[in-house]
């Protein structure tokens, strides 16, 4: 195993997923509501769950949301991901390969996924930093390693203001990204890590040519808490203050709702992702604007149990969603995104224009 420092911050952040409680917020799914159709005139037996996004086929309208990868130990995970994306036909987003490209003994842990899922839309991953500090390069090596049908930029200014090791200038990100998309031969995402894409942000994002943006807002996976973990855990100089601001930030952002509905605003390609923990939630993302959906912490403890226990998971979700299209009377995924939902409470507060 390597000792470098980025992958054994990747092993950090897995054991603290599997043994740490680290959500944190609200993502405001029970402050929205399907309309519910007594009569719905369909058969649930032939409601298909497929759907298209950037061009590609889906099996169901879900994306297995970037985990892990950058250590020997996340190989076994991400690989019965990857066959559980290509048994389903989900996407799969891979965990930020800063580790790999550092470190090119450790892209077997990133590279099974394409192995294993040689048919699955596939989503690269590197941080806005690293894409303006190594330019477009890093980018394509990262699709390279891959085989990638996309490339994710995260964007994760919380988690890198309390990382011990953490890069605190943002400067020049946006013209990194813009950059990038003026010359890259794949779609470009842009996606927050547990804290909210603004609608204003939102639109910079696609004036820069994006292709799509992801919500990653507040109700999930926190890496303020997961940070403030490794702080508390570090017990060095200076940890207990980067472990208290852990705490203090650690229900900071845009509940991924209320970031959705201002993103869908804009009228470009959405993913869900934050707190979404089933296929209800799904249901409800797609009638408020959203194309696809991820779902990432809930499936990490399956997929560390095997694969029987990771398909059934997925296969959960499927059915929930299933279920929720037919009591809105929704044969498809077109006709879901037509239902009416109702928001209301907090959510509805921090929408309203």
């Amino acid at each position: 195993m390597t000792g470098s420092p980025t992958s054994s911050r990747k092993l950090d952040h897995l054991r603290i997923c599997c043994t740490e409680e680290v959500q944190a917020g609200d993502a405001g799914f029970g402050d929205v509501r399907l309309v519910h159709d007594a009569l719905p005139e369909c058969d649930m037996d032939r409601i298909s769950t497929r759907a298209r996004f950037l061009g590609h086929r889906f099996g169901a309208p879900l994306m297995i949301a970037a985990m892990t990868g950058g250590h020997d130990a996340a190989t076994a995970i991400n690989e019965r991901l990857a066959a559980a994306a290509e048994r389903f036909g989900l996407g799969i987003g891979v965990g930020s390969q800063r580790a790999a490209l550092e470190d090119p003994s450790l892209c077997r842990s990133y590279r099974v996924v394409r192995e294993t899922a040689p048919s699955a839309f596939v989503v690269a991953n590197l941080g806005a930093v690293q894409l303006r500090d190594h330019g477009p390069d890093w980018a394509d090596r990262a699709v390279e390693m891959v085989g990638a049908d996309a490339l994710a930029i995260h964007l994760n200014f919380l988690q890198e203001a309390i990382q011990p090791e953490g890069d605190h200038d943002a400067a020049g990100c946006l013209g990194a990204i813009e950059h990038l998309c003026r010359s890259a031969p794949y779609p470009v995402i842009v996606k927050e890590t547990g804290n909210g894409l603004s609608g204003g942000v939102a639109r910079r994002l696609y004036g820069a040519g994006v292709a799509a943006v992801d919500t990653g807002g507040l109700g999930g996976t926190s890496w303020a808490v997961i940070e403030g973990i490794r702080a508390r855990e570090g017990g060095g100089p200076g940890d207990s203050r980067l472990a208290a601001l852990g705490e203090t930030f650690r229900d900071w952002g845009i509940p991924t709702v209320a970031s959705l509905i201002q993103i869908a605003r804009c009228g470009g390609p959405v993913i869900a992702t934050g707190g979404i923990r089933s296929g209800l939630d799904v249901a409800k993302a797609l009638a408020l604007g959203a194309d696809l959906t991820g779902i990432a912490l809930p499936l990490l403890a399956p997929a560390r149990e095997g694969q029987e226990k990771l398909d059934a998971a997925i296969e959960r979700v499927i059915d929930e969603l299933r279920v929720a299209m037919f009591l809105t009377g929704s044969p498809g995924v077109p006709a879901l995104k037509e239902t009416r939902a109702i928001v209301t409470g907090r959510i509805r507060e921090l929408t309203e224009r």
